[in-house]
C-alpha cells in the first residue's frame, strides 16, 4: 500500500505492530474502518435529516411505519421490537413525533388495551423527503466505488453480518 493511501486505521495498526508484532491485526483493520465509516455516515445522516426536524432515531420510527405499507400503522410494541428499543425509549420518540404532527396514536380497534401508531400525511411527506435526502448522502459516498466494487462490498458485509449471527459471542 502506498503512503498516500494510508488512513488513521493504518496508523493504529502500525503502532500495534511496533509494540506487539505478534498480534494479527487484520480484524482490527476491517472493523476499525467499519466503525469509523458507521460514525461518519451517521453524522451525514444527522445532517440529511436535520432540515426535516427529525433525528436518526425518529427517522427510524417514521421509516418503519412507511415501510409497513398502507395504512402505515403499527402497534407501539411492534415498533419497539422492530427497532430494538425499550418501551420507554419508544414512548419518548412517539411523544415528540406526535407533537410535531408526524404521527398519531389511537386506540386499537382489535384490542381495547392497545394502541396503534399511524403516519399522518405530514409524516408521510417528511419521511419520503428525508429518506431521499439520506440516500443521496449515502450514494454520494458510495460513488467512490464503481458498481462492481460496491456490489462486492455489499456481499462481503452481508457475509460478515451473517457471521455475527452464527458465531458464539
Amino acid at each position: 500500500m502506498s503512503a498516500q493511501r494510508k488512513d488513521a486505521v493504518d496508523a493504529i495498526i502500525d503502532q500495534w505492530a511496533a509494540v506487539r508484532p505478534d498480534l494479527d491485526t487484520r480484524a482490527m483493520e476491517v472493523f476499525g474502518r467499519i466503525y469509523r465509516l458507521s460514525r461518519a455516515m451517521g453524522d451525514r445522516a444527522d445532517k440529511a435529516y436535520a432540515p426535516y426536524g427529525i433525528s436518526r432515531g425518529e427517522f427510524d420510527v417514521l421509516a418503519t411505519l412507511r415501510r409497513s405499507g398502507e395504512p402505515y400503522t403499527l402497534s407501539p410494541r411492534r415498533l419497539s421490537s422492530t427497532l430494538m428499543l425499550t418501551t420507554g425509549g419508544m414512548t419518548g420518540r412517539l411523544d415528540k413525533l406526535e407533537r410535531a404532527g408526524l404521527l398519531r396514536r389511537s386506540p386499537d380497534p382489535h384490542d381495547r388495551r392497545g394502541l396503534q401508531v399511524t403516519l399522518t400525511e405530514k409524516g408521510l411527506t417528511v419521511i419520503d423527503e428525508a429518506v431521499a435526502a439520506g440516500l443521496a448522502a449515502q450514494t454520494q459516498v458510495l460513488s467512490t466505488l464503481d458498481e462492481n466494487r460496491a456490489d462486492q462490498l455489499a456481499d462481503l458485509l452481508r457475509d460478515l453480518l451473517e457471521g455475527t449471527q452464527n458465531s458464539p459471542e
